[in-house]
């Protein structure tokens, strides 16, 4: 949640010629509402259901950069299928600044509380464990630009055989 995902998802696409997919974005095209509405009819559960459902889906297609929720490793299911599947590229940012890029964020369910700082901090120190296992590539972005991340990210694919007709079995 503010790392960059999808900007940096979008670039890495472009540098790599594969297609980008990014699950909120998919999943509020298909559904016709925001991820906050689904989240306040739904709830978070209805909402990770969906987004479980959409994940399988896209992931089982060709080749592409999937930038996805911040919450979906959170399901062991999505792990496995995300580890059989693919890299796993960590964008890995520290609270400060996460909460630098948003604090001034509406938009986001999981942020509309009393104290959107401190669930920041919750919601790191619950993910960045799972996040760490599963990586097969760590990339801090704590400073750059989204272009140089994403130069990063396709040096390190390629250093590992990686190409855009790779897939794992």
């Amino acid at each position: 949640m503010g790392a960059g995902k999808t900007t940096v998802g979008r670039k890495l696409a472009r540098l790599m010629k594969v297609a980008f997919i990014d699950t909120d974005q998919f999943l509020e095209k298909r559904t016709g509402v925001s991820i906050a509405h689904i989240f306040e009819i739904e709830g978070e559960q209805g909402f990770r259901e969906r987004e479980t459902r959409l994940f399988e889906e896209i992931s089982s297609g060709s080749n592409a950069v999937i930038s996805t929720g911040g919450g979906l490793a959170l399901n062991p299911e999505n792990r496995t299928r995300m580890e059989q599947t693919g890299e796993i590229i960590y964008l890995r940012a520290d609270v400060e600044i996460l909460w630098k890029r948003l604090k001034n964020c509406h938009t986001r369910p999981l942020l509309q509380t009393p104290n959107p700082r401190l669930r920041i901090e919750e919601l790191i120190i619950q993910r960045d464990p799972i996040y760490t296992e599963m990586a097969d590539h760590i990339v801090e972005v704590t400073s750059g630009s989204a272009i140089k991340a994403a130069h990063l990210i396709r040096k390190k694919l390629e250093s590992t055989g990686w190409s855009a007709n790779t897939k794992k079995n």
